[in-house]
C-alpha cells in the first residue's frame, strides 16, 4: 500500500466528489479515482524522500496508453520520461499492470493518461515496490 510509506497525490488533471484523487494511493481496490473525460488525463505522486522504484503495479479501468515521468525535485516540475504503456482492455473487470521502471530514483511519479477505450478512466490503486 502506497499511503503507508507516506507517499500521495498532489496533482490531478480531474476531481469527481464521489471518486477523488487521493482514493489512488488509500490502498483499497474498491475505491477509485475517475476522469472526467477528454485526455491526456494526469495525477502526480510524491514521496516523502527520494526512493529508488523497481516497479509500479497499477489497477485501473479502461487506459489504452499511459506514460510515466519522474523527477528527483522537491516541486513537481522538470519531469523526465521513464516509460510509455499501451494496456491490454478488458471487459468486465480490473487491467493489472506491473510496469517496471528499473530502479529509477523518484521523488514524484507523473502518470499521464494519453489514451483511453471509452472517454472515462479509472484508477482504483497504485502500489510500487523499491
Amino acid at each position: 500500500m502506497i499511503d503507508s510509506s507516506g507517499a500521495h497525490v498532489v496533482l490531478a488533471s480531474s476531481s469527481d466528489e464521489n471518486h477523488p484523487p487521493e482514493n489512488i494511493t488509500d490502498g483499497n481496490n474498491k475505491t477509485f479515482w475517475m476522469s472526467t473525460g477528454m485526455f491526456p488525463q494526469e495525477f502526480i505522486i510524491r514521496f516523502p524522500e527520494t526512493t529508488n522504484i523497481s516497479t509500479v503495479t497499477m489497477d485501473s479501468y479502461n487506459i489504452k496508453h499511459l506514460k510515466i515521468e519522474r523527477n528527483t525535485s522537491p516541486n513537481a516540475a522538470n519531469f523526465e520520461p521513464v516509460t510509455q504503456e499501451e494496456i491490454e482492455q478488458t471487459e468486465g473487470h480490473l487491467q493489472l499492470n506491473s510496469i517496471s521502471l528499473k530502479g529509477c530514483r523518484a521523488t514524484h511519479l507523473r502518470f499521464i493518461v494519453t489514451e483511453g477505450y471509452d472517454h472515462f478512466v479509472s484508477v482504483h490503486r497504485i502500489s510500487v515496490k523499491t
